[in-house]
């Protein structure tokens, strides 16, 4: 079957499924299969589920005309968003970094959402299949598009470029994350720029991170280009405070503050992308202003949680040496005498693992805090004289003792160590 007869299919049942145990009725079922699952095998339930067709690339014992046999289930997905995306004449604004994409993607969400019917990536859906799902998740009503794109390898980006077929374009800033898939800091750089690669292919617009150097650097690649940051070129923005929430000045010919949700002062940037990229589209400033103060973070990202006397600062989606130095250091210009750490192993740094695990250490020891606790085999490996665990559950039983009152507690670690266990 051709993929324009799948879409005919797709625009009478516009719901897609890829887990079996979430299918509803009428949705399509795309059967994937990777090295530890197998969706072809599920095809029979998902039909008994009420699934309207199953598309599957292992022919059935069973004969069933709600079965489309293809090739390649990723493939077809693929190709199906794609060609879904073809429909739209509208901006597609992809965002990919080394860390802060999911915040500035929400933050975005929230100023674009203000003045434009606006679909955007839910969650972490920034992969091989979360992509096109997302896309495919687009209504024909939508007048903006933002697509957040993880990677942990070269060309990935560009992959997924070629069915997101973006407009515009952000790096929110390159550092030291999946060190060990793309082979260094070299191949991160390489790996992030292939988004403004196709940008400058394709004769769009990149947003340009003005304070890091990396970004600049391939930025000046792209032809058409809005530049953001601390200095320069309009929107120009700077900390008026950040203990803990963050409130940010924004300068131009009618300057504003913004006092947001958000706890840490690396959260700047993220802030100025999305004030940028609102200004792009003519949203007004006080719109912007509003959506970005309207916006509470979740999920383990930046979040200020009052437990009992003491403010916790969790910070445990993701991790990196970038992302846990800024954490660490805007930690310890918080005030207040009572300040915890807990922090678990950062992961894909490959043969960099253990000097970078040493770097936080040594981080740690230039401030003075009421205890310091660190969590998983990388920061156990190593020499130091603080308090360490093998996991968090081995965390969580020594915190539950601990009655700490009146304290300032940081929880960061890559989201493998379940870090956000310590407090549940």
């Amino acid at each position: 079957m051709q993929i324009e007869e799948i879409y005919t299919v797709f625009k009478k049942y516009p719901h897609v499924q890829t887990d079996s145990r979430k299918l509803q009725q009428g949705e399509l079922f795309f059967a994937l299969k990777g090295p530890n699952f197998n969706g072809n095998i599920f095809t029979k339930k998902a039909l008994e589920l009420g699934a309207a067709y199953v598309i599957a690339d292992e022919k059935q014992d069973f004969e069933d005309q709600r079965i489309i046999l293809v090739d390649d289930v990723l493939l077809t997905l693929q190709a199906l968003a794609k060609h879904h995306r073809n429909q739209f004449n509208i901006p597609f604004i992809a965002i990919t970094g080394s860390n802060g994409k999911t915040t500035t993607k929400e933050l975005l969400h929230e100023v674009l959402s203000s003045t434009y019917k606006t679909y955007t990536t839910v969650g972490n859906l920034n992969n091989h299949i979360g992509v096109p799902l997302t896309i495919l998740k687009i209504k024909e009503d939508a007048e903006m598009a933002i697509i957040e794109m993880g990677a942990n390898h070269v060309q990935e980006i560009e992959s997924y470029c070629q069915y997101t077929q973006p407009t515009h374009g952000l790096i929110t800033n390159i550092g030291k994350a999946h060190l060990e898939g793309f082979g260094g800091e070299e191949g991160v750089k390489k790996g992030k720029g292939e988004l403004f690669d196709y940008i400058q292919l394709h004769h769009g617009m990149a947003f340009i991170n003005r304070d890091d150097v990396a970004v600049n650097e391939i930025g000046e690649k792209v032809s058409k280009s809005v530049m953001y940051g601390s200095t320069g070129l309009h929107p120009v923005g700077n900390v008026l405070k950040s203990d803990p929430f963050l409130e940010v000045n924004i300068s131009s010919e009618n300057p504003f503050s913004i006092q947001t949700n958000l706890v840490g002062n690396y959260n700047l940037p993220n802030i100025l992308a999305s004030v940028c990229i609102g200004r792009y589209f003519e949203v007004s400033d006080e719109k912007i202003k509003n959506a970005i103060e309207h916006y509470k973070p979740s999920n383990s990202r930046s979040q200020l949680i009052k437990k009992e006397s003491n403010s916790i600062i969790l910070d445990a989606y993701n991790a990196n040496p970038g992302s846990m130095k800024a954490a660490i250091e805007n930690f310890s210009q918080m005030q207040g005498e009572n300040k915890i750490l807990l922090l678990g192993d950062m992961k894909e740094l490959g043969e960099n693992t253990a000097d970078e695990h040493q770097v936080i250490i040594s981080l740690i020891d230039q401030h003075k805090w009421k205890a310091v606790v660190l969590v998983g085999d990388y920061f156990g490996s190593l020499k130091h004289n603080y308090t360490g665990f093998e996991n968090s559950v081995l965390a969580k039983e020594w915190f539950d003792n601990q009655y700490f009152e009146n304290a300032l507690i940081l929880i960061k670690g890559s989201n493998s160590m379940h870090m956000e266990k310590i407090i549940q």
